[in-house]
This record gives structure tokens, sequence and C-alpha cells, in this order.
């Protein structure tokens, strides 16, 4: 697995990274492929709250976990990240087994601070169905904010593309813009 560190807000010593290394590399048993990629962002918030942000890509599989911990314990963050990401694999072991691993994943063997139960089908409860019309991202926030919702699906008047607006947790407002693969 190759390691990428970012810091924001703060300084990143050697002890931290062979911790985050060792942590992580204990998810290597789920993935197969050499390619697999983890990144790490470590940030400090002004009231000492510090966050880790994980990201592993592997197996055409995008995983991600931000956890926060309190007075810049930046080793409990990062437990607890690793943990989201492995709970969030047990519970979805089946149908990630197929992308993941070929020959599926080893018998789990969480540790006794967390149930995991895996969910069977994911039960679609509700569909909608509406037209797509081009705004701007400015329209789009206005529009979200108008609804109450969390996020807001548009087409770009700029370039026609499809693109998501979202309320992110930490304040302020995300786009997401998907391309056409050729």
């Amino acid at each position: 697995m190759k390691y990428t560190y970012t810091c924001k807000k703060v300084s990143l010593n050697d002890s931290i990274k062979e911790y985050a290394e060792k942590k992580i590399s204990k998810l290597n048993r789920y993935f197969r492929d050499e390619d697999t990629t983890a990144s790490v962002t470590f940030s400090v918030e002004k009231n000492h709250l510090c966050t880790v942000e994980l990201t592993i890509r592997g197996g055409g599989t995008l995983l991600r976990a931000q956890t926060q911990a309190p007075d810049g314990d930046m080793r409990g963050a990062l437990d607890a990240a690793v943990g989201y990401i492995e709970r969030q694999i047990l519970k979805n072991k089946t149908r990630l087994a197929k992308r993941l691993r070929s020959e599926g994943f080893p018998a789990p063997a969480p540790s006794g601070d967390f149930e995991v139960a895996e969910e069977k089908e994911f039960a679609v409860v509700r569909t909608k169905r509406f037209a797509v019309k081009p705004m701007s991202t400015e329209e789009a926030i206005l529009q979200m904010n108008l609804l109450d919702h969390n996020f807001f699906v548009f087409r770009s008047s700029e370039d026609d593309s499809l693109s998501i607006v979202y309320r992110r947790k930490s304040g302020g407002y995300g786009l997401i813009v998907t391309d056409d693969e050729d």
C-alpha cells in the first residue's frame, strides 16, 4: 500500500507516520491490488480538535472516513478512522468481496468494542424523477436552500455537465462535477 500524508495547521513527526502505517496496513488483507493507496490528512482546529481524514483507493473501491478527537489526539482519531473503515468493509463484505478480493474476505474477527451486522440488501424506499435543468452553481445552491435539502443535482449551464452541490458538515458548500469518460 502506498501512503500519502497531508498536514493542515499541524506538523507531523515520524512516529505518527509509523503509527499510521502500522494501523492502516491492517486493512491490507482486504485488498489484492498492489496499487492501493491510502491518503491521510491530519488537521487541528483552533479549539485543539484533531481531525483525521482517511481515504483508501483500491480494487475499484473508494473508502473514506473522517474522525475527530479532542486535545490533539492524532492517534485516537486515526484509530477511530481505521475502525470506521473496517466496520464499513465488514458490513458490506459480500458486495465488496467481488471488487476487493477474488477469493473473498477472511473470517471476520471484530474486536469486542463494536458489533457488525451485514446488510442483506439495500432497500430503496422511494424513487423520485425530475428534470435536470441547466443553471449556475449559485442558482443550484439557492434552489437547494429553498428546498431545505442537503444536496441538489443540476446540469451546469457553463459546460453542460451533470453536477451536484451539497452542504458540508463543517460549513460552506461543496461541488461535484461529473466527467464523460471517453
